[in-house]
């Protein structure tokens, strides 16, 4: 089945708040990214998951990324790996509602290690993980990985990460071998790119109707992995947390573009405009 992301579409799975909330209720994002040569991935995501409504947002990364975060992002909680590459699993998983990892990581032994502990300790707990960037290298270098991930995850790769993972010559080849990933991992796919396709376990595809060339520059898709990856802390179903994320990024993108065309800005930039898609989605935007 396929359907076009559209704001009638996504409008009845935008999550409200309670008047009586509190941060409790919003979930707790961790994000596991970043090493000691690639500080910034981390923080694009940790700002965008910041702006995706989560209760709570704990950055695990190394101590420069994270003396990096203090300053850009003091909402956001931090926990130490000490080296240069995250090598070491952060304290007290159960914690947390969902996990994002991959910008920035690294595809270091250690690294790799801490990946195949998270991934596992996360399928115990039953915690939804966003699995992007060196997260889905690692996965295609421990193809062993892709049995423990997590039922109800995200991927969120590029064709040139879906190419490790997968084999295709033609476009039918692609849909089919994306469609086989989704349901031997349990995973929503989002394969990025020019009106991003986002494909489910149960067979369905939906293909998203904003963004523009502009964003096609390093730390776009960083941005992505925190937003979504707060949408699934917050509970949302893992077709909705893409849907959404997808359409609010592009959306973002096309508002810088409109106002100071596609060349003229930056993937830090897209963290601050996300609030705008989200209006656009808000009732008193109907």
């Amino acid at each position: 089945m396929f359907k076009f992301i559209t704001p009638e579409y996504l409008r009845p799975l935008l999550p409200t708040r309670a008047d009586d909330s509190h941060k409790g209720d919003y979930g707790h994002l961790l994000i596991v990214a970043g090493c000691r040569r690639m500080p910034g991935a981390a923080l694009l995501a940790t700002g965008s998951a910041l702006q995706s409504g989560c209760g709570l947002v704990t950055l695990h990364s190394v101590d420069r990324t994270l003396q990096a975060a203090v300053g850009n992002f003091p909402s956001a909680m931090l926990s130490e790996s000490p080296g240069e590459f995250v090598d070491t699993l952060p304290e007290r998983p159960e914690r947390f509602s969902a996990i994002a990892a991959g910008p920035g990581l690294g595809t270091a032994p250690g690294t790799q290690d801490m990946l195949c502990g998270l991934i596992r300790t996360a399928r115990e707990l039953d915690i939804p993980m966003i699995l992007d960037a060196d997260a889905l290298n690692i996965l295609a270098l421990r193809t062993e990985l892709l049995d423990a991930i997590p039922v109800g995850s995200i991927m969120t790769p590029h064709p040139g990460e879906l190419r490790r993972l997968v084999c295709w010559k033609t476009e039918q080849e692609k849909e089919d071998a994306v469609l086989e990933l989704c349901r031997r991992t349990g995973c929503t796919v989002v394969v990025k790119g020019w009106h991003s396709r986002i494909y489910s376990p149960d067979g369905l595809c939906l293909e998203n109707t904003t963004g523009n060339p502009g964003m096609a520059k390093g730390g776009s898709g960083d941005v992505l992995t925190g937003l979504v990856g707060g949408l699934l802390a917050r509970g949302l179903r893992p077709l909705d947390a893409a849907a959404l994320g997808v359409w609010i990024h592009g959306y973002a993108g096309d508002a810088l573009t409109q106002a100071r065309t596609a060349e003229a800005y930056s993937s830090r930039d897209l963290v601050d405009a996300l609030w705008q898609g989200f209006k656009a989605l808000a009732p008193s935007s109907r």
